[in-house]
């Protein structure tokens, strides 16, 4: 399987602008520039990018891992924080709120770090990757 996607930029890196365009066409000359990346302009930006397909991955491998243990996710709500700081990318936090019924603490800790630590993303990341994992009912 090979997912693709295309950016175009023009100009210089604080002048210019880009755009970022996927196969499946969900993001569809979908902008951004230094001002998205680096201040609060109306766009995208790579560490977004990277926050997104960080949480989507996680969460459908914690889905798997539930579901294989005989638990059905009633819910499950995953933010990923990218952190970037002096021009590198340092650390994913993970926050979780699950709503699993019958699970218990132990057993739905062990699961979330599994998932954390096995997600073909995770596995892709060479920075910390950190994870808050709480049941809410």
């Amino acid at each position: 399987m090979k997912r693709k996607a295309t950016a175009v930029w023009n100009g210089t890196l604080k002048d210019g602008k880009g755009n970022l365009t996927t196969d499946s066409q969900v993001l569809d000359k979908t902008a951004y520039s230094f001002r998205t990346r680096f201040e609060d302009e109306k766009g995208t930006n790579p560490e977004e990018l990277l926050a997104a397909a960080h949480a989507g991955c996680f969460t459908m491998q914690l889905s798997a891992n539930l579901t294989e243990a005989g638990h059905v996710p009633e819910e499950l709500k995953t933010q990923s924080a990218i952190v970037f700081e002096n021009g590198k990318i340092v650390r994913s936090e993970l926050t979780l709120e699950a709503k699993v019924p019958g699970i218990s603490e132990e057993e739905f800790q062990k699961l979330a770090k599994h998932a954390e630590e096995n997600c073909p993303v995770s596995q892709s990341f060479s920075f910390e990757i950190t994870l808050d994992a709480k049941l809410v009912s």
